[in-house]
């Protein structure tokens, strides 16, 4: 299996991905999938929604084999997170 090389910068990457997401894309899966991964070529703007990245990306890959995948939580500004969450309760 061949690897797939990024062709974009992280910049223009995030940008595409999220112009493509807020423009065409959105409206099409935000109602009903909340919290779902959306994986979406951002060169074809053809797209895959699942539970999880791999899942998504691997149906989303199967269509175009060299797609440029950019990821999002439908409903939320990352696909995970970083950092604290709160107090790890011991008993």
């Amino acid at each position: 299996m061949a690897i797939r090389q990024p062709r974009y910068s992280k910049e223009e990457f995030s940008r595409r991905g999220k112009e493509l997401y807020e423009s065409k894309i959105r409206s099409q899966v935000e109602e009903g999938n909340h919290g779902k991964i959306i994986a979406i070529d951002i060169e074809s703007g053809d797209f895959e929604v699942d539970e999880d990245t791999l899942s998504a990306s691997d149906r989303l890959v199967a269509r175009h084999p060299d797609a440029q995948t950019w990821f999002i939580r439908i409903g939320h500004r990352a696909v995970h997170k970083l950092g604290w969450h709160g107090p790890i309760e011991t008993t």
